[in-house]
């Protein structure tokens, strides 16, 4: 069986190595939050990875809690060049949801655009993802529950690796995840079509009802599909529309039964 994740004081960096084109990880005890840090210096396919953030960030504003030995808090720098730069958040979901698969067995989905979810655990959420663009490149800054039992995450809708019946140790779940990433880098370069098709496959949120939390106002519909820009596409009441930023609520999941009108 794998290593507790838990027992393991500092991620061992010398036991990360996917290869070119990355930077070898750097490690640190404490940082305000690994994208501020890249933030400063987006060097191209730069890795930080922090074992506590004083101020880590999630999506919407929100905070971020890392729990040392049990979480995966890293960011990277992927150089913004060659690609529709609307779709680097969604294949970081991508690339992290397949290297979870990959690694520790547990199922995963995506909730547009790349929260990762495990559908045979209620659809809890089991990591979250922070992009950031600089002049430099974009800063993709990643959270992952890894070793939590239920009972230590902070959320009821919350799972991690663990707790959803997978084991792997942090080291195998950061390799796996950077060569799934540059990997899926490169196919949106040479092939973005593949690419998107491949989204949509692990995509929960597509079929699904939901409600968009934009900005100004919230949106009711039937998520139909993402586009060329990485936007994700309703039908609502009033008309087909695009979205590219927003909080997604799954009101109802893709294929579930509709409910009978009252006679």
């Amino acid at each position: 069986m794998p290593e507790d994740p838990r027992t393991l004081s500092t991620l061992r960096a010398t036991q990360v190595d996917p290869g070119p084109p990355w930077r070898p990880v750097v490690v640190r005890a404490e940082v305000d939050s690994t994208n501020a840090e890249l933030v400063r210096d987006p060097e191209p396919w730069a890795v930080l990875v922090a074992e506590r953030q004083r101020a880590g960030r999630g999506r919407m504003g929100r905070s971020w809690v890392t729990t040392p030995g049990a979480s995966l808090a890293v960011s990277v720098v992927v150089p913004a060049v060659g690609m529709p730069l609307g779709w680097v958040p969604l294949v970081a979901g991508l690339a992290l949801a397949d290297a979870i698969t990959a690694t520790a067995g547990v199922a995963t989905g995506l909730k547009w655009p790349n929260d990762v979810l495990a559908p045979d655990d209620g659809e809890r959420k089991l990591a979250g993802i922070l992009c950031e663009w600089t002049p430099r490149g974009i800063v993709v800054g990643t959270g992952v529950n890894v070793g939590h039992a239920r009972a230590e995450l902070p959320l009821a809708t919350a799972t991690s690796v663990r707790a959803a019946g997978g084991e792997v140790t942090r080291e195998a779940l950061l390799t796996a995840y950077l060569a799934h990433l540059a990997a899926l880098v490169g196919d949106l370069a040479e092939d973005p079509p593949a690419v998107r098709e491949r989204y949509a496959a692990r995509c929960l949120t597509l079929g699904a009802t939901v409600v968009v939390h934009a900005p100004n106002e919230d949106r009711h519909g039937v998520a139909i599909g993402v586009d060329e820009e990485g936007r994700l596409g309703l039908d609502t009441a009033t008309g087909r529309l695009w979205v590219s930023a927003g909080d997604v609520v799954h009101v109802r999941p893709a294929n579930a039964p509709v409910p009978a009108p009252d006679c």
